[in-house]
């Protein structure tokens, strides 16, 4: 491990020079300039607006994603409400037991490609790590700055009814979690040394081949681990901690900071904290995420909880604007649709329902029964939007910071969030701060799990290949926290957007499968209750 951290440093050192002369020079805007003629196409295309209005445009991937996730919410009965208190029993342990007896006939359809272990071959390898440490690990890569920039933004454009629909969107992105996690366990692949590969890439390819469908399988696993790599690098890290840079130089003086053009430095004490970590692979990482993940949450949310609760009177007006906005806003973002399209883009961005992302994280989950992660991951949303977000939107609700034109980007939605509560508690902006720097970190960790598990897919399975990505993933750390980064982030989001494709798709082929496992599973709870 020293080794490979050594070559990390070895590779940084040369950076550190051109990141403080980028600055000063302004070569990063040049290269961000030309990456955004370069890339430009890709991303109108995945962020193409469907005129509705002269004042309603709609983003054409919201269609599929909120589509998909009504489906599955119809399909599979409502699961999101009626498995909800089973899928807490799961993360409490009450079935552990379930996966000691002996292993299920036919868990899992066979590997292609000539892997050692075929995915049935389980009973020695139920996994790599528990079911809440899967569903901390996949929560930090999805509470974060979407859950305090995102919904500033929304609720700052659409109104306080933006938050109505971000809390539906929430609710039936549960069904899509489900859905997509269940498959990332029944067909992951298990290595000889217990090694989980999981997600999208082998639920496409082996789903698929299973339905006749070998070669769309094949297709659409290689665009999703391409568009997972790339989001790794953008939005799973650049931004993140580019963001989380800019708070930390806001409280601490703006361009009067003595952080202000260190950049570079705040992206290197990151990129080593997060090579440390990563190197360690999903069992580090979960260890890791498991006290994070936890220790934010309940700091933001109580945090949220003292602001309500030291305006109590005003919670009832707050929830009226929230209802009264979702149906009849008056002159806001176009109208209701204008609102709800705010609430469902903002929720599609915080909780990655139907992305595909989570379903990698809790693949490696120790579990001989694929639909019991899926009912643990639908409790992703609930806790990320429904719960986490609405906390937010409360916040900005009562301290009266929505401006109605909204801020000009996520910087300063940060920074109205931090101010809203800065009007209640003082001192909480630096907290903020701190948990926003951890939140970045987080995610960052989530994500190079993801990207290299869609590096590993391309490129095999080699420590080469991925110490290979593990060092390219923390050098763009630095670069992140140094450089303007407009058309990156941009490519970077749509590519994760562009996830969404190949596997929806797959989602929808696949549901019949997903039913057989959730039944599987629900015969063997109520075999054990009997």
């Amino acid at each position: 491990m020293k080794k490979y951290l050594l070559s990390i440093f070895a590779l940084l050192l040369p950076l550190l020079n051109f990141a403080q002369e980028a600055q000063e020079v302004g070569i990063d805007q040049k290269i961000d300039e030309a990456f955004g003629g370069a890339t430009g196409w890709f991303v109108q295309f995945i962020f193409y607006q469907i005129p509705f209005t002269d004042e309603i445009s709609v983003y054409w991937v919201l269609f599929p994603l909120i589509i998909g996730a009504t489906y599955f919410t119809i399909y599979f009965k409502f699961i999101n409400f009626g498995g909800f208190l089973t899928s807490i029993n799961i993360v409490r342990g009450k079935y552990d037991e379930l996966d000691h007896q002996e292993p299920l006939v036919g868990a899992g359809d066979s590997t292609p490609g000539g892997d050692a272990i075929e995915t049935i071959k389980i009973e020695g390898h139920e996994g790599e790590v528990s079911h809440f440490q899967a569903l901390t690990a996949a929560l930090s890569a999805t509470v974060g700055l979407g859950n305090i920039a995102g919904v500033a933004i929304a609720v700052s454009i659409g109104g306080a009814g933006a938050t109505f629909w971000m809390i539906v969107a929430g609710l039936l992105g549960m069904a899509s979690k489900f859905v997509e996690c269940t498959l990332g366990v029944k067909y992951r692949d298990i290595a000889e040394d217990g090694t989980v590969y999981g997600g999208p890439m082998y639920y496409l390819t082996k789903g698929l081949k299973s339905k006749g469908l070998g070669g769309l399988g094949k297709v659409l696993a290689g665009l999703f681990a391409v568009f997972v790599i790339g989001g790794s690098f953008g939005g799973g890290n650049m931004f993140q901690v580019n963001q989380a840079f800019q708070l930390v130089e806001s409280i601490t003086g703006g361009e009067e900071s003595f952080v202000h053009g260190y950049g570079w430095a705040f992206g290197l004490v990151m990129s080593i904290l997060v090579g440390i970590v990563i190197i360690g692979g999903i069992k580090k990482i979960a260890k890791v995420t498991d006290k994070i993940v936890p220790f934010m949450v309940v700091i933001y949310v109580a945090a949220s909880l003292f602001v309500i609760f030291a305006n109590i009177s005003m919670v009832g007006d707050a929830f009226a604007q929230i209802f009264n906005g979702a149906f009849s806003p008056e002159g806001i973002a176009g109208g209701a649709i204008g609102v709800l399209i705010q609430g469902f883009r903002r929720a599609a961005f915080s909780n990655e329902a139907g992305i595909g992302s989570s379903s990698i994280a809790h693949s490696a989950v120790k579990t001989k029964y694929a639909a019991s992660e899926g009912m643990v991951a639908l409790l992703e949303p609930f806790i990320d939007t429904v719960i986490v977000c609405t906390m937010t939107a409360l916040v900005l609700i009562i301290t009266g910071s929505l401006t109605g034109t909204g801020p000009a980007n996520d910087a300063e939605a940060i920074l109205l969030t931090s101010s809203a509560f800065g009007s209640v508690i003082s001192w909480f902006p630096y907290v903020l701060t701190v948990a926003v720097v951890l939140f970045a970190f987080s995610t960052m960790i989530s994500w190079s799990y993801y990207g290299f598990q869609g590096w590993a897919y391309l490129f095999g399975r080699t420590k080469k290949a991925e110490y290979t990505y593990k060092i390219i993933f923390c050098v763009f750390v630095i670069i992140g926290a140094a450089a303007s980064l407009g058309s990156v982030i941009g490519f970077s989001d749509a590519m994760i957007f562009a996830m969404m494709v190949p596997n929806m798709i797959g989602l929808v082929i696949l549901a019949p499968k997903v039913k057989a496992e959730l039944k599987k599973y629900t015969d063997a709870i109520k075999a054990r209750k009997a």
